[in-house]
């Protein structure tokens, strides 16, 4: 962890590793994902030790609080050192982990999968000689 006394905020976000590049941290920036002390962010603001960041990544919103001040992208143990986070956080993160996990799967609602070119005539074979109730008038 290097004493740095100026980190901008997109360089902090890569070396904390929350973006895999600088440019992804300063997009997520640019939209508004990412805020520091409840005021929405700029990638060029300067942190400083103590400083609450709120970030979005997905469905996720993670709250952490600035513990350490880099530039350098080293090991995840070393950028895990940086901040900690919000145990309020750590259990809505936790929560929408558990959530996805017992969420259903879109493919699990298709049994069959996509018919075949024989199944396909066949159904339109069927289609064309079933009868309707609206063909079957008695009144006529």
């Amino acid at each position: 962890m290097s004493q740095d006394t100026r980190v901008r905020l997109d360089k902090w976000l890569w070396a904390a590793r929350f973006y895999k590049t600088r440019a992804l941290a300063a997009e997520e920036i640019g939209r508004g994902r990412v805020s520091v002390n409840g005021q929405p962010a700029k990638a060029s603001r300067e942190l400083k030790v103590g400083d609450r960041i709120v970030l979005r990544q997905g469905p996720v919103e993670r709250t952490v609080d600035l513990l350490g001040l880099s530039s350098v992208r080293g090991p995840a143990p070393v950028a895990q050192s940086l901040y900690a986070e919000t145990p309020a956080s750590v259990a809505a993160r936790l929560q929408a982990a558990e959530a996805r996990r017992m969420g259903i799967e879109p493919a699990d609602a298709i049994e069959q999968g996509r018919p075949t070119k024989r199944s396909r005539l066949q159904l339109a074979d069927w289609q064309r000689w079933s009868a309707s109730a609206d063909d079957l008038d008695d009144t006529g």
